[in-house]
């Protein structure tokens, strides 16, 4: 296992690996000790973590939320992630009795995690919860106004007449941040989705057209010399 573990490692290093951003809301206790793990991993692939989760279905269950960089995620990237992670899994155990590894993407109303999430969803409604209270409340529920260095503000929709509907919220001090199912959501997944399959078209295209001029100079005949 720990062979099979380096090659996975050493094979994922050099196919790129880059520095990313880091996330500002992360797991305690268990799934913090899971996302050690499994977070090099993940980089080393060229994708992102985003939450990792211990629960109990099925016995235990170990969820593991990524994603690329754009944002996107398929089935071949989940599946390229679990065969990299199970071995490493194998070899440091990251829990102490039998589970289920499952890898995902984060879905539509999806948890964030870092700054860039809260600047991406602007505009959308949020629900979050505070692991430090701020102005003696922990929940806060609202549209997302923008971020001013690590602090997001929110545009309240339960303010009362009279009262300020906007309050700033350290996203370091938050215990979890997660969009709130809308129509207005759905529709712009559904638009990344559409753009991000055109890109992946448009890539396919521009790489067998390099892959047909390659074989084109490949079986040009060489030029005869003067008898």
């Amino acid at each position: 296992m720990a062979t099979n573990e380096a090659i996975q490692l050493d094979a994922a290093q050099s196919a790129a690996p880059q520095q990313t951003e880091p996330r500002l809301i992360v797991e305690p206790g268990l799934p913090a000790r899971v996302a050690n793990i499994a977070e090099p991993v993940i980089e080393q692939l060229g994708y992102r973590l985003v939450r990792a989760v211990v629960s109990a279905s099925e016995g235990c269950t170990i969820q593991i939320m990524a994603e690329r960089p754009d944002g996107g995620m398929t089935i071949e990237d989940c599946e390229t992630i679990s065969r990299a992670l199970s071995p490493v899994f194998d070899v440091n155990e990251p829990i102490d009795r039998a589970y289920r590894l499952e890898i995902s993407s984060p879905g539509i109303d999806r948890p964030l995690v870092r700054k860039s999430d809260f600047e991406r969803y602007a505009g959308h409604l949020v629900k979050i919860e505070m692991d430090v209270p701020v102005a003696g409340r922990k929940r806060f529920r609202g549209v997302l106004a923008g971020v001013e260095g690590d602090t997001a503000k929110l545009r309240l929709d339960d303010a009362a007449d009279g009262d300020e509907a906007n309050v700033m919220l350290p996203i370091v001090d938050m215990g979890e941040a997660k969009l709130v199912l809308t129509d207005d959501l759905v529709t712009e997944a559904l638009r990344r989705e559409k753009a991000a399959k055109r890109d992946a078209r448009a890539a396919r295209q521009e790489e067998r057209r390099k892959e047909r001029q390659s074989r084109h100079r490949l079986q040009k005949p060489a030029a005869k010399g003067g008898g």
